[in-house]
């Protein structure tokens, strides 16, 4: 264990770093009493929720949390993300955008993640909390109100054309990374039908990326079982042209190759058919974006990449994004 991994362990809203397979070397930051969330998803690692509510709330103090990552950045940690996640939706916690921006200005070299349901974007001021981040990853495991009831049992007073309306919505004013996270359930969002409602809704949304997740570690429920590669194949093709990535399934004691080779072949094979930016790479290939900016930076001048201009609209707070594409 590391000097800043078991100093971490001091704090009451901070927790790791861990190093994640999307994204890298992450901070988390915990800003609600454990299982408040909008959603009881069947799938969750954390357990049922204990507290159902799409009420936005000051659950914990701000104050608080500002100072403990006060506290723990001036040590300067080696980090690729400080990441709002944890044991319940971060989006309920009324805090987010000030704290978000607290980083934003006293700690602007660390780049933020919000990891999200993605139920409450219907709220302008939801949207607003988040659009300084630097990587948005919403879920919409259930484009229609049978797989979203099903999967998601989500608090009485959210619907699913709300809540992609609201992605939607955000989408148009976000501009920093915007992948679609979606967990498939053998059974229940798998068929064609429910394939194809959830194209139509991403096709809507517009993300930068749709990454397919299944299940890693037991759920609530026995019956919902780990997708096989075959079915997310399926999937993904079912999804085109939208860009899709399936998220690798877990080997035990699996050793990732970091050679020169595999990362570059790795970037080159995401960028064949569209441009990224960095930050989404590193998150889809899950190497460190260090790494992967790095080899960008060497096959931009090889000339085996060349650079695509971010939108001149951006607004000066909006998160820097070098967009690459193949050459």
């Amino acid at each position: 264990m590391t000097n800043h991994t078991a100093s971490a362990l001091r704090y009451q809203y901070l927790f790791g770093p861990v190093f994640s397979r999307r994204l890298g070397r992450s901070l988390g930051v915990d800003l609600l009493p454990y299982k408040t969330c909008s959603l009881d998803c069947v799938y969750c690692e954390c357990g049922p929720t204990t507290t159902l509510t799409a009420v936005p709330s000051g659950f914990v103090s701000v104050d608080d949390v500002v100072s403990e990552l006060d506290d723990y950045l001036a040590r300067q940690p080696a980090l690729d993300f400080i990441t709002f996640a944890g044991s319940g939706e971060p989006t309920l916690h009324d805090g987010l955008g000030s704290i978000i921006a607290h980083i934003k200005r006293k700690h602007a070299s660390y780049k933020v993640a919000v990891l999200t349901n993605g139920t409450l974007f219907s709220r302008p001021d939801i949207r607003r909390a988040v659009l300084t981040a630097d990587l948005l990853v919403p879920s919409l495991d259930g484009a229609t109100a049978a797989s979203f009831n099903t999967i998601n049992r989500p608090d009485p007073s959210i619907d699913v054309t709300s809540v992609i309306e609201g992605l939607i919505a955000l989408r148009k004013e976000y501009r920093g990374t915007f992948v679609l996270e979606v967990f498939i359930v053998p059974g229940v969002n798998d068929s064609a039908e429910e394939v194809a409602a959830l194209r139509e809704a991403a096709l809507r949304i517009e993300p930068d990326a749709i990454q397919l997740n299944r299940l890693d570690r037991p759920g609530i429920f026995p019956w919902v079982t780990q997708a096989s590669d075959d079915l997310l194949a399926a999937i993904h093709e079912q999804l085109l042209p939208l860009t899709v990535f399936e998220v690798p399934r877990r080997q035990a004691g699996e050793v990732r190759r970091m050679d020169d080779g595999y990362v570059q072949d790795a970037i080159l094979t995401r960028l064949a058919n569209r441009a990224f930016d960095t930050t989404t790479l590193a998150f889809l290939i899950g190497l460190h974006e260090g790494l992967v900016a790095k080899h960008v930076n060497q096959l931009l001048a090889d000339g085996r990449l060349k650079r695509v201009l971010p939108e001149s609209e951006l607004p000066p707070d909006a998160p820097r994004r070098l967009i690459v594409q193949a050459a």
